[in-house]
């Protein structure tokens, strides 16, 4: 931390160092920062205590993923996505595998495309789990943190009996997925549906309803309709603005346009309301779990496929909706096995864009409230 003006000896002043003026602070957050949650460096330029601007620095984690997938098949590809937005690892993965059965104009099974939604839905709770513990204890509330690593965990079991893994799932397969659902998913899923529904109760209780928790929340962080839509916000950061953004229900993909549910959207356009977002979008996939989990068809996990595939000359892109906002892949190939160029929209990148926007004026104990909500991943921001 430094001034930006410095006292000499004989009382005069040195003018202020580039980009500050005289009383201002320049203070460094990161890239090592428990707040940042990742490798995120923030310059946060201060009057007193009232920020005057805040500029990411990004790149610390940059692998060049996209560059990686230029020499990697149609198969390989998909499973570098989950690396990037690790909370979404299975969406990321869907949306590539959709990306490439598209070009290959691959029919996948009933069965393959309900166990797809389900693994979503259950990545989605698990990623909005993680957020809610690790917020309110960046807030100074430590008790949550364990409540919700509780079903965590239970999603996670359920994840690694099927799939061999816990986070990067690696499930999805261009023309379904990789092997059947375990004997136990079925059992296991309800088992948690009702441990979820009993306890989400406790997290009202103990941080909706809490008043210092409402007091550092509401009114901070205000995200208009207008500034949410030029910046590119999707997600819960533009829900909670008022924008409907949700790509299950605008681009419905894999049936969800058959499945009941509702878009989750609050107009508060503050902390608060992107807080809320993602406590209604947990109920809500609870909800399509609870439609799909008995209706699960029987048949083929898996299309029959070459072990080689090739896309057709020309572009392809699918979106889809992740726990963070709308996630892209846009794919240019020349008939090759391996694609030409590969481009990711991540959400968090944009999502991210509007932190100056909405700090400047704000009081730096407030800053941690504002990044908390937009839910930065920062793997997803660098690429």
């Amino acid at each position: 931390m430094y001034r930006t003006t410095e006292i000499i000896s004989d009382g005069t002043k040195n003018p202020p160092l580039e980009g500050g003026e005289a009383g201002d602070f320049i203070i460094n957050v990161g890239p090592q920062h428990p707040a940042t949650h990742g490798v995120l460096h923030l310059v946060i330029t201060l009057n007193g205590e009232t920020i005057k601007k805040v500029e990411p620095h990004l790149g610390y984690i940059h692998r060049s993923i996209e560059k990686m997938c230029e020499s990697l098949t149609y198969r390989q590809f998909i499973y570098v996505t989950s690396r990037m937005d690790y909370l979404s690892s299975h969406i990321n993965n869907h949306a590539c595998a959709m990306c490439v059965e598209k070009g290959m104009q691959i029919e996948v099974p009933a069965r393959a495309r309900v166990i797809r939604i389900l693994m979503d839905e259950l990545t989605r709770i698990a990623s909005h789990e993680l957020w809610l513990g690790a917020m309110a204890m960046d807030l100074g509330a430590f008790t949550p943190f364990f409540h919700t690593f509780r079903e965590r965990e239970m999603i996670n079991e359920i994840m690694e009996d099927t799939c061999g893994a816990r986070l990067t799932m690696n499930y999805m397969v261009p023309g379904g997925v990789m092997q059947d659902i375990h004997p136990d998913f079925q059992r296991k899923v309800k088992d948690f549906v009702k441990q979820f529904q009993r306890k989400i109760g406790e997290m009202d209780e103990i941080v909706t309803g809490n008043t210092i928790f409402q007091n550092r929340m509401k009114g901070v962080g205000i995200i208009t309709r207008e500034d949410a839509i030029s910046f590119g916000c999707t997600g819960p950061v533009s829900r909670g603005s008022g924008v409907s953004s949700d790509t299950r229900k605008l681009f419905p993909y894999e049936g969800y346009e058959n499945i009941e549910f509702d878009e989750v959207i609050e107009t508060g356009c503050d902390s608060f309301a992107r807080y809320m977002i993602r406590i209604r979008e947990m109920q809500q996939s609870i909800r399509i779990i609870e439609q799909l989990i008995d209706n699960i068809p029987e048949g083929d996990f898996q299309a029959k496929t070459k072990a080689v595939l090739k896309l057709p000359k020309g572009d392809f892109f699918q979106r889809v909706e992740t726990a963070r906002g709308q996630f892209g892949v846009y794919i240019v190939s020349e008939g090759g096995t391996t694609p030409y160029r590969i481009k990711f929209r991540s959400p968090g990148f944009s999502n991210l864009s509007i932190l100056d926007h909405i700090a400047r004026g704000s009081k730096i104990g407030d800053l941690v409230a504002m990044m908390g909500t937009l839910d930065l991943v920062i793997p997803d921001i660098d690429r």
